[in-house]
C-alpha cells in the first residue's frame, strides 16, 4: 500500500516523463523519416548508379554459375572477394562499351547469337555442359533438347535434387547466353579499334631480328653502390624541378589513405605449449598400449589426422610423419615432436606394411528390394547364382545395369573423409582377391561385387597419428587483449602511437596508398571494418581495438592522411624523387671519373677502383637482360644488342644500378624461319590489344568510375 501511495504522489511527474519518453521515441523515428535517405548504391559509371542490391544480385548469379561449373558446394572468402572484383570489372567494362556502342550505332542481333550457337566454336560454348560426350565440343541439339524439357518439366512430379540441378543449367544457360550478347559487342568494339592499327614488313622483319638474334657480351660496371648517398647532395629546387618534369607520374585516380597501424597476432604461450606437451605425452602413452579401436583413440586426442582402417600410400600421410616412417620399427611410436611447418606436436605408431594394388579392377551390381529384409534375400539369391556359374554381366543388365568393370585406384579415395558405407565398401574393394565374388551389405542395399584385375603395385600403410596444432588458450587470447586494450587507451592520439609503441613491445607498421577496393589491411582476413574506418576517419585519429584473421589477431589502426584525387604532393614524393636525383648525381660522378681516366680497352674498365664484370649470354633486344653481378634487370643492355659489333667496346652507358661498358664476343640466331604474314599478324594482335586496354582505360578515365562496395562488402 505504501509503495502504490508513493506512486500515486508522484502520478503527475510520471506522466510527464512518460509523456517526454514518447515524444523522443516518436521524434526519433519522424527525425530518420525527414532525414535525406542514406545511399544504397554502391558504384556509378557514365552517371549511372548500381544499387547494392543489384550488384549482389549479380555476385550471387555469377557464384552459382562457379559452384556449378566446378563442383563446389561453398565459396571461400577469398573466393568471394575474387568473385566480386571480377563482377565489378565486367560491370564496368560492359557499361563503358555499351556507352560508346551506343554512339557508333553498334549493336548485336539475337539473330548474330543464334549464328554463334550454330557454329558452336565460341569459347564459351565450351564451358557449358552441353558437349558431345565422344567430341567433346559444343553440341546446339542437346542444348536445345534441354531447352525443350525445362520448359515443359512438371517440377512438382520431380525429387528436388533433379529439380534444383535442371535449375542451376537453367541458370548457368541464361548466363552464358547474356555474356555471349556482351562478349559480341566487346569483339565488334576491339574490330572496330583494331582496323585502325596497322604493320607493315618493315616492322615485323625487326620484330623478328630482336626475337632470334643473340649476343653474349663482356660487362664491366661499377656500381652506384660505390659511392655513399650521404655524399651526394640534392637540393629543394632540384626536387622540385624534378617533381615539375614528372608530374604526370604522380597522379592518382582515387583517393587513397595513408594509416599507421598495429597488428598483434596471438600465439600459445609457454603455459599453453607446455600444457599440451602433457596431453601429447598422454597421448603417446595411450598410443604405445593400444592393440586396436584406433579410429576412437585418435578422434578422442582431436588429432587433425583422422586415422581411417585402410592402407595408405605415403602421399595421404602428413610429410613429416612420412620424413620418419622408414626409422620407425613395426609397432613403434614415434614422438612427441615438433614439426615447425605446420606447427603442431605430433606423435604416430606405425601398425602394418603391405605391398598393394594402387589400381583396382572392379565390377558390381546394386541391389535395392521394397524392404531391407527383401533387399538381403534378392542379394543372397543374385550373389548364389554367379556363385554356381550364372554370367555376371547377363545377371546385372537383367537388373538394369551394365556390369562392366570400372578402375579405382587410391587417389580416388585418399585424402577425403571416409567412415560408415563408404569404409566399408572400400574395404570391401581393397581386400577382394582377383576374381573372389562379394556381397556387401550396406544400409541402403547390397552390393555384389568382384574384382576383376590389379596392378601398380606399392608399398602402403596403416600409420595411426595424433597432429595437435600448438594453439593459445583462452587465457592467452584474454590476456593479450586486455593488455592492447589498454595500451589502445592510453595512447588515443597517433603521436602517443607512435611514441610509445616500440617500449610497449608493439610495431607500429606503416601502409601509404591504402585503396578502398583493398580486402584487408596488411594481409589479414577479417580486416573490412578496420578498412572501412580509414576511409571515414580524419587524420590524427585512432580507431578502436579490432578483432580479426582467424579470431587470432588484435588490431588498432590510426590515419595518417587522406590523398585527394589529383596530383600526389611533391611530400608525398620526395624520398622516390631524391633517390632517383641520387643515382643520377653518382652515375654523373661515375661518367666523369671515367672520361678522366680515359680507359681504352675492357680490361681498363674492369680494373677502375669499385668495377665487377660479368658475362651476360643469350641476350635477345625483346627481352630485358638480368645482369647477376649487379642483381637488376638492365634493359639498355638488351638495347645494344641490334646495334653491337663483335669485340667494340660501347661507350659508357648510364644503367639502373651502375654505369657500364659492353663488349659483344659471340652473337648466334635462334633456329626460326621468317614468316612475313605470321609477323606481321603477330604484331597486329599486339598493337591491337594495346590499344583496347588503353581506350578502355581512357574510357575509364572519363566516365567518372565511382566504386564505393567497401562500404557494404
Amino acid at each position: 500500500m505504501a509503495t502504490l501511495q508513493n506512486i500515486r504522489s508522484k502520478g503527475p511527474l510520471l506522466v510527464i516523463a512518460v509523456g517526454l519518453a514518447l515524444f523522443a521515441f516518436i521524434a526519433g523515428d519522424a527525425w530518420r523519416v525527414l532525414q535525406p535517405h542514406q545511399s544504397q548504391d554502391v558504384g556509378e559509371v557514365n552517371g549511372e548508379v548500381l544499387s547494392a542490391q543489384d550488384y549482389q544480385s549479380l555476385v550471387e548469379e555469377y557464384s552459382e554459375v562457379v559452384k556449378f561449373s566446378s563442383g563446389l558446394n561453398t565459396l571461400s572468402d577469398e573466393q568471394l572477394n575474387q568473385l566480386r572484383d571480377e563482377v565489378w570489372r565486367s560491370y564496368v567494362n560492359n557499361k563503358l562499351i555499351e556507352a560508346e556502342a551506343k554512339k557508333l550505332g553498334l549493336t548485336v542481333s539475337n539473330e548474330e547469337i543464334k549464328t554463334i550457337i550454330n557454329e558452336g566454336t565460341h569459347p564459351l560454348l565450351a564451358q557449358t555442359p552441353f558437349r558431345n560426350p565422344q567430341t567433346g565440343a559444343f553440341d546446339k541439339d542437346l542444348l536445345m533438347k534441354f531447352l525443350a524439357d525445362y520448359a515443359k518439366m512438371n517440377k512438382g512430379q520431380m525429387p528436388a535434387q533433379y529439380t534444383e540441378y535442371y535449375d542451376s543449367m537453367y541458370k548457368l544457360w541464361s548466363f552464358i547466353e547474356k555474356t555471349l550478347v556482351q562478349t559480341r559487342l566487346q569483339e565488334k568494339y576491339s574490330t572496330l579499334i583494331a582496323k585502325s592499327m596497322l604493320s607493315n614488313p618493315v616492322e615485323a622483319q625487326s620484330a623478328f631480328d630482336g626475337r632470334v638474334n643473340q649476343m653474349d657480351l663482356l660487362l664491366a660496371a661499377i656500381p652506384y653502390s660505390t659511392i655513399a648517398d650521404s655524399t651526394v647532395k640534392v637540393t629543394e629546387a632540384e626536387l622540385k624541378a624534378a617533381y615539375d618534369k614528372k608530374k604526370e607520374q604522380y597522379r592518382q585516380f582515387v583517393e587513397t589513405r595513408n594509416i599507421k597501424y598495429i597488428d598483434v597476432q596471438v600465439t600459445a604461450s609457454e603455459e599453453d605449449k607446455a600444457e599440451l606437451r602433457k596431453e601429447m605425452d598422454e597421448y603417446t602413452a595411450q598410443l604405445a598400449a593400444a592393440t586396436g579401436e584406433y579410429a576412437s583413440l585418435v578422434r578422442s586426442t582431436g588429432s587433425e589426422h583422422p586415422y581411417i582402417d585402410l592402407y595408405y600410400t605415403t602421399r595421404a600421410l602428413p610429410t613429416d610423419v612420412v620424413a620418419r616412417l622408414d626409422s620407425v620399427a613395426m609397432g613403434d611410436v614415434f614422438g612427441p615432436y615438433y614439426n615447425v611447418t605446420d606447427n603442431t606436436l605430433n606423435s604416430f605408431k606405425k601398425l602394418a606394411k603391405a605391398s598393394l594394388p594402387d589400381s583396382i579392377q572392379y565390377r558390381q551390381i546394386q541391389v535395392v528390394g521394397e524392404t531391407i529384409e527383401a533387399t538381403r534375400t534378392l542379394a543372397d539369391s543374385i550373389y548364389g547364382a554367379i556363385k554356381a556359374g550364372a554370367d555376371f554381366a547377363e545377371l546385372a543388365k537383367k537388373y538394369g545395369q551394365t556390369g562392366e568393370s570400372v578402375w579405382i585406384s587410391s587417389a580416388n579415395y585418399e585424402g577425403a573423409q571416409v567412415d560408415g558405407d563408404n569404409l566399408k565398401y572400400i574395404t570391401a574393394v581393397t581386400s577382394a582377391e582377383t576374381n573372389e565374388l562379394k556381397n556387401v551389405a550396406l544400409a541402403q542395399g547390397n552390393i555384389i561385387l568382384q574384382v576383376t584385375a590389379k596392378k601398380a603395385f606399392k608399398d602402403k600403410y596403416k600409420v595411426a597419428v595424433v597432429k595437435r596444432a600448438i594453439e593459445f588458450s583462452k587465457e592467452t587470447y584474454s590476456k593479450a587483449y586486455n593488455d592492447f586494450s589498454q595500451f589502445i587507451a592510453s595512447n588515443g592520439t597517433l603521436e602517443a602511437l607512435a611514441a610509445n609503441a616500440e617500449d610497449a613491445g608493439y610495431r607500429l607498421l606503416d601502409r601509404v596508398g591504402l585503396y578502398s577496393t583493398e580486402h584487408n589491411i596488411g594481409g589479414v582476413r577479417g580486416t573490412k571494418e578496420a578498412l572501412r574506418w580509414a576511409f571515414s576517419a580524419k587524420p590524427g585519429e585512432v580507431s578502436g581495438l579490432y578483432e580479426c584473421g582467424e579470431s587470432d589477431h588484435l588490431m588498432v589502426v590510426a590515419l595518417v592522411a587522406v590523398n585527394p584525387e589529383g596530383y600526389r604532393p611533391l611530400s608525398a614524393v620526395r624520398n622516390e624523387l631524391g633517390m632517383e636525383l641520387i643515382r643520377d648525381k653518382k652515375a654523373e660522378k661515375i661518367l666523369a671519373d671515367m672520361k678522366a681516366a680515359n680507359p681504352s680497352s675492357f680490361e681498363q674498365y674492369k680494373n677502375m677502383t669499385g668495377a665487377v664484370s660479368d658475362s651476360v649470354k643469350h641476350v635477345t633486344f625483346e627481352a630485358p637482360a638480368f645482369i647477376p653481378v649487379l642483381r637488376n634487370s638492365e634493359p639498355l643492355v638488351s638495347s645494344y644488342v641490334p646495334v653491337g659489333e663483335l669485340n667494340k667496346l660501347s661507350a659508357p652507358i648510364k644503367g639502373n644500378s651502375g654505369v657500364f661498358v659492353l663488349q659483344p664476343y659471340a652473337e648466334d640466331k635462334l633456329n626460326e624461319t621468317y614468316e612475313e604474314g605470321a609477323e606481321v599478324e603477330k604484331l597486329q594482335g599486339m598493337y591491337t590489344n594495346l590499344a583496347v586496354r588503353q581506350f578502355i582505360n581512357d574510357l575509364y578515365l572519363k566516365a567518372d568510375v565511382k566504386d564505393e562496395r567497401y562500404l557494404f562488402f
